[in-house]
C-alpha cells in the first residue's frame, strides 16, 4: 500500500439543540477550521487524557511507513503542546485509557507484527515499556473489561495469520495471560464492552484478495468464565465497520464493505442483549466503512459518527434517525481516529482520502 500525504486541516463541529432542523438535518451544525497537526497521519490512536488533552500516537505516513512519532493536542487552546517518540513504530495497534489515568499501546506493525506494549505516562509525559505478549498481532481489539483487566482478541500475525487468540493484560502486574480463543479467526472487527460485563463482538474477515471471507457472526466474551460463546448472526456481512454501545445498552452496529472494498454499506442494526437478537436499524445519511471505534456516544445520548465519509452525522436513539453535520470536510477520511473530551465535545483526528493522500486535520465537535 503506497501512502501520499497532503496538510490537512481542524475543524471545530457546532450542534444545535436537539428540536434544531429535521432528521435529514440539521441547519445549526456547522464546521470551521481551528488548527493542524504536526504530522498527517491516518490509523493513528486519538486518547483523551487529563487536563483535556489527546495523546494521538502513531499511525501511517507517507508511503505507509508506520510512524513512531505521537502528539499531545491540547483542546483548550487548539494547539499542539507536545511532540516525543514512542519506542517503536506502530500502526494497526491500539490504544486503551487505564482507570489511573494512563494508556495502553498494544502490538501493531511496522514490518514485523509487534508482540510489545507501551504504557505513556501522562505525569512522565512519556511512554515506557509495559510487557510482551507471546505472538505479534495486527489489527486486533482491544477492551478494559469491568476489573481493570484489557481484553485483546484476533487481528493479524506473523506470515498475514489471521489469529482467533485471545489474550488478557493485567496493568497492574503488567502481563499477559491467555484466555479463551474465538469461534473463528478474526481482523476488522469490533468488540464493544456491555452493561453487565461482556464483550460483543461482530463481523470481520480473514483470508486475503480472492480468498477473503467476511463474517456476519457475532461472539460474546464472558469474563467470568473466560471464554467466547456464539452469539446471533448479523443480518448483512461486515468488516471495516464499526459498533458503539447506547446509553440503553443496546449496541448500535453500522457500516462496513464487501469483500473487496467496492461498495460501501449505509446500513446499521442493533444488538439487543436483553434478547439477545439483531434487529435491522436505520440507515446512515451516508455510506461508510474504514472507521472502526470512531463512532462516540455524547453525553446526551446521540452517537457522532466521524470517520469514513466526508460527512459527519450523528444518530439519535430517541427519533431513531441520523442527521447530517452542515458542511463538507472535503473528502472522504478512511481510518480516522476519534476522542471525547470531558466538557462533552469530541475530536475526529487524521485519516486518508480515496486518492490514499493522508491527513493532518482535527474535527472539533460541540454539542
Amino acid at each position: 500500500m503506497t501512502i501520499r500525504i497532503t496538510t490537512g486541516a481542524l475543524v471545530l463541529l457546532t450542534f444545535g439543540g436537539p428540536d434544531a432542523g429535521t432528521p435529514a438535518h440539521r441547519e445549526r451544525d456547522t464546521i470551521r477550521l481551528v488548527a493542524r497537526l504536526r504530522v498527517a497521519r491516518a490509523a493513528a490512536t486519538a486518547t483523551t487524557i487529563a487536563g483535556d488533552r489527546v495523546l494521538i500516537a502513531g499511525g501511517m505516513a507517507e508511503g505507509g511507513a508506520a510512524v513512531r512519532s505521537y502528539e499531545v493536542f491540547g483542546a483548550r487552546s487548539n494547539t499542539v503542546v507536545t511532540v516525543g517518540d514512542m519506542g517503536e513504530q506502530r500502526v494497526g495497534h491500539t490504544a486503551t485509557f487505564l482507570p489511573d489515568g494512563r494508556v495502553l499501546v498494544i502490538g501493531g506493525y511496522n514490518g514485523a507484527y509487534l508482540k510489545s506494549a507501551e504504557i505513556f505516562d501522562p505525569r512522565l509525559g512519556r511512554f515506557a515499556p509495559a510487557g510482551t505478549m507471546r505472538e505479534g498481532r495486527s489489527g486486533h481489539t482491544a477492551t478494559l473489561l469491568r476489573d481493570g483487566t484489557v481484553l485483546v482478541a484476533g487481528g493479524i500475525g506473523d506470515g498475514w495469520t489471521f489469529l482467533s487468540s485471545s489474550i488478557l493484560y493485567d496493568p497492574r502486574t503488567a502481563r499477559f495471560t491467555p484466555a479463551g480463543p474465538m469461534g473463528s479467526a478474526r481482523e476488522s472487527h469490533t468488540a464493544t464492552l456491555l452493561l453487565d460485563g461482556r464483550v460483543l463482538v461482530t463481523g470481520g474477515h480473514r483470508g486475503r484478495r480472492e480468498r477473503i471471507i467476511v463474517y456476519a457472526s457475532t461472539e460474546i466474551f464472558e469474563p467470568a468464565r473466560g471464554r467466547f460463546v456464539a452469539g446471533p448472526t448479523l443480518g448483512t456481512m461486515r468488516h471495516k465497520h464499526d459498533a458503539v454501545a447506547l446509553a440503553d445498552g443496546r449496541v448500535l452496529i453500522m457500516g462496513g464493505s464487501d469483500p473487496r472494498d467496492r461498495t460501501r454499506s449505509a446500513t446499521t442494526e442493533i444488538y439487543d442483549p436483553s434478547s439477545n437478537a439483531i434487529t435491522a436499524g436505520p440507515a446512515m445519511r451516508l455510506a461508510r466503512y474504514k472507521f472502526r471505534d470512531t463512532a462516540l456516544r455524547l453525553r446526551d445520548g446521540r452517537i457522532l459518527v466521524g470517520g469514513g465519509g466526508r460527512y459527519a452525522e450523528v444518530f439519535d436513539p430517541k427519533a431513531n434517525a441520523f442527521s447530517t453535520v452542515n458542511g463538507d470536510l472535503g473528502r472522504d477520511y478512511a481510518f480516522a481516529s476519534s476522542t471525547l473530551l470531558s466538557n462533552g465535545e469530541a475530536l475526529v483526528v487524521g485519516g486518508y482520502d480515496d486518492s490514499m493522500r493522508n491527513s493532518s486535520g482535527i474535527w472539533r465537535f460541540h454539542e
